[in-house]
């Protein structure tokens, strides 16, 4: 694919955190603000960009959550948090996107007196400001949040009932996020049984920083509707009798091995299995991936592999300033490293329109109405199989 093509493409965001996609320009015209430009590491727009890349590239756990330190530190007002969401909104629809679940923890943007609900409610706004924006200069996009729970605090029910208090304005659904070894999802059984009650929507991380038990959990336990990343799936699927991990180390010198290996091969675990039977959503973010040691590379990402065997495979981006990335960005790596095509692309933005948090019949309209038609006009028009 040409990277024009890819912008152009309309596509569907599900997995993408609102502190982790700022523009580094309003970070520093926020902190200016505030008198405490002195606290940044780099003064300036592009420099702070490069550290924020350079701090995720580090592999450095500590540099990597210092980021999001000076993410939320400009996040804590209702005006600021109203702009990152409009300028959310503006730079999605300027990258092609049509459609987008933004996450983010009200908790963590309380420190400055706001309350859970002021919180929302100013997201909400830049929401809906930013849609105005878009539509105004002849554009389409719409975004609505996830409200996440941080799984080693204790306000996931409170969390909980807010996502759904919220449901009806603007608010999608509900997730939890957060280091995963030693916080399993389990410890918050009873916010997503409250969700289940009220038919609410959630997702949860899992099988990104840990392994299996982390998604056998989420899906068996707690009832996730999706999986946030997801990729360590691959830890119960196995290639000509070898671990998909023993496999990939082999052969981690042929960037066409995930292209080109025989699926008759290939075996999946019981709790593979039941993930792709029962169509549950991954949230892929290869780019995010790399940088956690989740992936080696993006051509042996297990989103190609999962792509071929037909999981209901979603791309996105995760943080956007981290990773120094878009959700054209990803499509493009995998187009360029792992022979993606247009048809592939097409496939799981499909996939993620299906499995967005918002109903059946609008779900159906931006499918056939806006994501097939512009396709079509990009020259392919075939059907996926999902």
């Amino acid at each position: 694919m040409r990277p024009e093509t890819t912008r152009r493409a309309p596509k569907v965001l599900l997995h993408d955190h609102l502190d982790g996609g700022l523009r580094p320009e309003t970070i520093v015209e926020l902190v200016q603000q505030t008198g405490q430009a002195n606290d940044l590491p780099r003064p300036d727009a592009e420099g702070l960009r490069a550290w924020f890349q350079e701090s995720a590239d580090s592999g450095s756990l500590p540099r990597y959550l210092e980021t999001f330190v000076h993410t939320l530190a400009v996040m804590q007002t209702a005006d600021g948090l109203r702009r990152v969401a409009r300028e959310c909104v503006e730079d999605l629809a300027a990258d092609g996107v049509i459609y987008a679940e933004s996450r983010y923890a009200p908790e963590q943007h309380l420190a400055q007196g706001l309350s859970l609900e002021e919180v929302v409610e100013a997201v909400n706004a830049g929401f809906r400001e930013g849609e105005a924006v878009v539509a105004e200069g002849g554009g389409q996009i719409r975004v609505t949040a996830l409200l996440t729970a941080m799984r080693q605090a204790a306000m996931s029910a409170e969390i909980a009932r807010l996502a759904v208090r919220y449901r009806d304005d603007g608010v999608a659904g509900f997730d939890i996020a957060g280091a995963e070894a030693g916080y399993p999802p389990t410890r918050h059984l009873d916010a997503f049984e409250y969700l289940r009650r009220e038919n609410a929507h959630f997702t949860i991380h899992a099988g990104e920083g840990f392994g299996l038990p982390s998604i056998w959990e989420a899906i068996q336990w707690c009832g996730a509707d999706r999986l946030g990343h997801g990729v360590r799936i691959v830890d119960d699927i196995s290639i000509g009798g070898r671990s998909f991990g023993d496999w990939v180390a082999h052969r981690r010198n042929d960037p066409r091995a995930l292209v080109e290996v025989d699926l008759s091969e290939v075996r999946l675990g019981r709790l593979a299995a039941y993930v792709r039977d029962m169509r549950i959503p991954l949230e892929m973010c290869p780019s995010s991936n790399l940088q956690t040691s989740a992936a080696l590379s993006i051509a042996l990402h297990p989103i190609t592999l999962l792509k071929r065997l037909r999981f209901r495979v979603t791309l996105n981006t995760d943080n956007r300033l981290m990773s120094g990335t878009s959700l054209s960005r990803e499509a493009q790596l995998l187009s360029d490293e792992a022979g993606w095509t247009l048809a592939d692309l097409r496939w799981v933005t499909i996939n993620a329109m299906k499995s967005a948090f918002i109903p059946f019949d609008e779900r159906l309209s931006l499918i056939d109405g806006v994501i097939k038609p512009g396709y079509a006009a990009l020259g392919y028009a075939g059907e996926p199989v999902s």
